[in-house]
């Protein structure tokens, strides 16, 4: 059955223009409805004037005062660490060992995996975030957890078994199975999961080593071997987020050229692989980026919480690779993309140049939206409103606060409109989100 709703509209009218084609229609019409497959999809996007006489037999929802965008896409955010945030450490390193790896430690547990799932994607959707590639633990019972909840509430989701065989405590290692190192067993599971649930409704999966100092050879040259059998699926890991890794990783691998060449020597490299941080980079390790497909995860409220640096926006466009943003919750501070890109915002202004970087508001949703998507090999599936997405959208209100209520009322572009949202707004803008169906 189709449905219509008749508010404000943003969205991407060209995406191989990127954010300079940022559409705003004071007053549109959103169709949606059945495809072939019986996917709620995008039919139709315009004024109502245009659309109006042409789907007048269509049921419309009126949403006055209210925009309706695309759905966001997170490119990097960890379930088992919403427990995690605002937790005080001097840095990366002894933040994973005093925090993260206790709490992940717990998620060996069926219950509390479950559990977590349900307030982990209820917090996702109350955000306005309907896509994301999510870290589990090294537990399968984690990404069950995980995906089972996931495909309850017809999100688009990516996630899959952490790999940890080494440098981590032993609760959280990847265990042996029977006449199977814990290498080979942890690589059994992950295909097992790759089965069970790649592809099933909106669900994928991503071969997940958590970092290249916490796998071994044999495991990284496994999961190398598992993503060539397998090249539809993800890959996700960590790279170049704070030096003392860097540095660790090096000494680890003194064989490969960089940190980030590591993950290319045991062909871990390729498109639909995602990597988080990528601030410590030089112009080899951009080409690599570039020359690969792979793309970078930034997360900038997580980098500038830990002190890891600034994602370098102007060399990443200079010599050319994808990225998107992401929360990085528990290190990010926030499931809220609003959060997100303001702190991207301050990124390009203090991490870039003497004179900084401005990034504009297009810039910034395109980054969260239809960008992150296309990065994730997703374009023209979710993080955009032109037909034939998935009818995954936010409505938002842009006077949720008296401050925002305000500041918007004086709005005399759609620059302004955007960016009154992103230096003000929080979970209170996002008034639903719709994937498929109302959540």
């Amino acid at each position: 059955m189709q449905q219509a709703y008749r508010a404000s509209l943003l969205w991407f009218a060209d995406p191989a223009q990127g954010p300079a084609s940022a559409r705003y229609e004071e007053d549109g019409l959103l169709v949606v409805g059945p495809n072939a497959q019986g996917q709620q999809v995008v039919q139709a996007i315009g004024s109502w004037r245009a659309l109006s006489s042409q789907y007048g037999q269509v049921p419309v929802e009126h949403l006055p005062g209210r925009i309706i965008a695309p759905g966001f896409v997170d490119m990097h955010v960890h379930f088992p660490q919403t427990h995690v945030i605002g937790s005080p450490a001097s840095g990366l390193l002894p933040w994973l060992e005093n925090y993260t790896f206790p709490e992940e430690q717990r998620f060996a547990d069926a219950h509390y995996a479950a559990e977590s799932a349900t307030f982990f994607v209820d917090e996702l959707l109350r955000n306005g975030v309907t896509t994301a590639l999510a870290f589990a633990t090294s537990h399968s019972t984690s990404v069950d957890a995980l995906f089972a909840q996931a495909q309850a509430r017809q999100m688009r989701l990516i996630t899959g078994l952490c790999l940890m065989d080494r440098h981590a405590p032993a609760a959280l290692l990847n265990q042996p199975g029977v006449g199977t190192s814990a290498a080979e067993q942890s690589l059994v599971e992950s295909e097992a999961l790759i089965q069970r649930w790649h592809g099933q409704g909106r669900l994928g999966y991503a071969i997940t080593p958590r970092f290249a100092p916490t796998s071994t050879d044999a495991q990284l040259r496994g999961a190398g071997a598992l993503a060539a059998r397998y090249p539809d699926v993800w890959i996700q890991s960590h790279v170049a987020e704070n030096k003392d890794e860097i540095a660790w990783a090096r000494t680890l691998f003194p064989q490969s050229t960089s940190y980030l060449a590591t993950y290319a020597d045991f062909g871990l490299l390729r498109e639909r692989a995602v990597y988080a941080h990528c601030i410590h980079f030089d112009d080899a390790d951009r080409a690599l980026m570039r020359e690969s497909g792979a793309v970078a995860a930034i997360s900038p409220t997580s980098n500038l919480f830990l002190g890891s640096g600034f994602f370098d926006y102007a060399g990443a466009d200079r010599v050319g690779f994808g990225y998107g943003l992401a929360s990085d919750v528990g290190g990010g501070t926030s499931f809220s993309p609003f959060h997100t890109m303001l702190a991207a915002y301050y990124v390009g202004r203090e991490g870039q140049t003497k004179t900084g970087l401005s990034l504009t508001p297009q810039q910034l949703w395109w980054q969260h939206t239809a960008g992150a998507a296309q990065a994730l090999g997703l374009g023209g599936v979710v993080g955009n409103l032109l037909p034939g997405c998935e009818a995954d959208f936010v409505v938002l209100n842009p006077r949720a606060t008296p401050l925002l209520a305000r500041k918007t009322a004086l709005a005399g572009s759609l620059e302004e409109l955007l960016f009154s949202l992103i230096v003000l707004g929080d979970d209170r803008v996002v008034e639903r989100t719709v994937v498929g169906q109302a959540v």
